[in-house]
């Protein structure tokens, strides 16, 4: 397995973020709700064709397999943010016109011993040397828009879950806890090391972590800056099933078996769970807004610091 973060971080990438060069726009005008005109076809669907996500259909246990497979550095860059919103909107399209009768949604990663190591620390640095607020805030509401659909599982009756083979840090842990379910192989490492650089991790993980573990909790580990092991996120109650290494997919195949006659009722469960602690979109743009600013903060120590850790992201491609 590639140690994706023995150095301890999480989140980078490439790109300049200044407003005219951060397309964020592109990802909020990308037609997602036009994909094809074989409405009820989705073998011919663009679900099944997006650059950095390799989905398909399990039609005897209707679930939707969808592996991550970055470009180039395991993170959120824009064209990863872009495919994840397609992902989750065409499901729902293709749900909604019956041509996919979703029970589960399953998201995972090719990228070996790495689920995601987060936002894109190149980006940010660029933003923050050149002052760029917009550019930060931007990036960051393409973040929670993602984050957001996939805590209300895009407005689907389904289970979803996570499937962590490799490590999950900074934004890479933010989104799995989006997740119903999570299925961790004993080698996955967990955590939120944003405060290396004197930052914070902000599109969703305080907001998640307070809803599911409470708030004293949540704001030990984002301060502690601590890189958890499975098991320890497992006995937290963070990861639903433990596996062992290599075979964490076959963990996610016996779940489904072992619940799918009872799938309303998970399902209702989990909605309750969202209602008794729903998550407003507005608090979570609050939450960015703050992150950006905070972002603008940091001293030359820190971005050296950032940079670093991007560049050993890097090396993980090689």
């Amino acid at each position: 397995m590639i140690d994706s973060g023995r150095f301890n971080p999480a989140r980078d990438e490439v790109e300049d973020a200044s407003p005219m060069h951060l397309p964020v726009e592109d990802i909020h005008s990308f037609p997602v709700t036009e994909s094809t005109p074989q409405a009820r076809d989705s073998s011919h669907s663009m679900l099944f064709d997006l650059g950095q996500i390799d989905v398909s259909w399990d039609e005897p246990i209707d679930t939707l397999w969808a592996f991550m497979t970055p470009a180039n550095r395991p993170n959120y860059n824009l064209p990863m943010l872009r495919d994840i919103r397609l992902w989750q909107t065409e499901s729902k399209r293709l749900f909604d016109e019956g041509a996919l009768p979703l029970k589960y949604m399953v998201l995972g990663s090719r990228f070996p011993g790495v689920f995601n190591l987060g936002g894109d620390l190149e980006l940010f640095a660029g933003c923050i040397e050149r002052g760029d607020l917009p550019g930060l805030v931007k990036y960051g509401h393409a973040c929670i828009d993602v984050v957001h659909r996939a805590w209300r599982n895009a407005d689907m009756p389904l289970i979803s879950i996570a499937l962590a083979q490799g490590d999950a840090l900074g934004g890479g842990f933010e989104a799995l806890l989006c997740f119903d379910v999570v299925v961790a192989e004993r080698s996955a490492r967990f955590g939120l090391p944003e405060m290396l650089f004197g930052l914070f991790p902000g599109m969703g993980a305080y907001s998640i972590l307070a809803r599911k573990l409470g708030r004293r909790m949540a704001e030990r580990m984002i301060l502690s800056g601590k890189v958890y092991t499975a098991e320890e996120m497992y006995d937290m109650g963070v990861v639903s099933i433990l596996a062992e290494d290599g075979e964490g997919e076959q963990a996610v195949r016996d779940y489904i078996s072992g619940n799918r006659p009872h799938h309303a009722g998970h399902v209702g469960v989990f909605e309750a769970g969202r209602r008794v602690d729903p998550l407003d979109y507005t608090e979570l743009k609050d939450i960015v807004e703050n992150w950006a600013a905070t972002a603008l903060k940091l001293d030359p120590k820190d971005l050296r610091m950032m940079r670093r850790l991007a560049s050993a992201q890097t090396r993980l491609t090689k």
